[in-house]
């Protein structure tokens, strides 16, 4: 069921590849809440991927960019204040990629030419993000911000790598640049802390169905998938949370509350007792 809770607004959208996304879920969801978009991914993803065909669901034109660079950002802002005829209302990030886990480096063995291009890929493309569009004052005034962050960030999850590291860098620049946008030009920022969701990049995270599987069982509403996710962010984008910035919001289905829960300490019980 469609609110019109965007209607009349514009915006970004980082990182739809396939219908597995996040990114996707969010930008259909947009578009039926009245929104206007940009879609925008890397070359190499948008030939690899399906935008595309996401580009024809929701009337969106597709602009490649290289988030990690500020000439590829500057021509994406520009290209997307022309289409919209001035300047736009929302942006998502949702970009993170580690090359250590993709090739099953372990944390305690790290390449860091590897860790580097993990920061820079997940983390460091917010910052350029905010800058560039704060640089070409391309945002509305209450515009909002939303990058998709994990627990990972706080909590020490195994195989989830340097992108732990990566989640922390992106929501301490949320803090940070949601103080500067804020005072500004009340630009809110906020990161959305996911449950584990078996996205093309989350089913590369080492033991992701386990992972799943364990978080289902501790969550007292269960995982959110990325459907449930897609409607948080258009809440955080519509006007109904204009007083909402610089906050790492959970988004768990009460995970990251939880200590132990009765399922959990089920399973616990049961294999213990059929250890030897």
């Amino acid at each position: 069921m469609a609110y019109n809770l965007l209607r009349d607004k514009k915006g970004m959208i980082f990182g739809a590849l396939n219908d597995k996304s996040i990114a996707w879920k969010v930008a259909v969801r947009a578009h039926e809440e009245g929104a206007r978009l940009v879609l925008t991914n890397t070359p190499v993803a948008i030939r690899m991927g399906e935008i595309n065909q996401l580009s024809g669901i929701c009337n969106a034109p597709v602009i490649p960019a290289d988030a990690t660079q500020i000439a590829d950002l500057e021509n994406l802002v520009n290209k997307s204040m022309e289409h919209f005829g001035g300047q736009f209302d929302f942006i998502l990030h949702s970009i993170g990629m580690s090359p250590n886990v993709r090739k099953g480096i372990p944390y305690d063995d790290i390449n860091y030419e590897y860790y580097l291009k993990t920061l820079d890929i997940s983390a460091l493309s917010f910052h350029k993000v905010i800058q560039v569009c704060r640089k070409l004052d391309a945002l509305n005034e209450w515009g909002s911000i939303v990058a998709l962050s994990y627990v990972a960030a706080q909590r020490t999850l195994f195989g989830y790598n340097d992108m732990a590291d990566a989640k922390a860098v992106l929501e301490s620049i949320a803090r940070s640049f949601g103080y500067i946008y804020g005072r500004e030009k009340r630009i809110r920022i906020n990161t959305v802390s996911q449950s584990p969701t078996m996205t093309t990049a989350g089913s590369g995270v080492k033991g992701m169905d386990s992972l799943i599987d364990f978080t289902e069982r501790m969550s007292p509403l269960g995982n959110a998938d990325a459907d449930d996710c897609a409607d948080f962010c258009i809440i955080m984008f519509s006007d109904l949370t204009r007083k909402v910035t610089m906050q790492n919001l959970y988004h768990d289905g009460g995970f990251s509350s939880m200590g132990m829960s009765e399922k959990a300490m089920n399973q616990y019980d049961k294999s213990f007792r059929e250890c030897p």
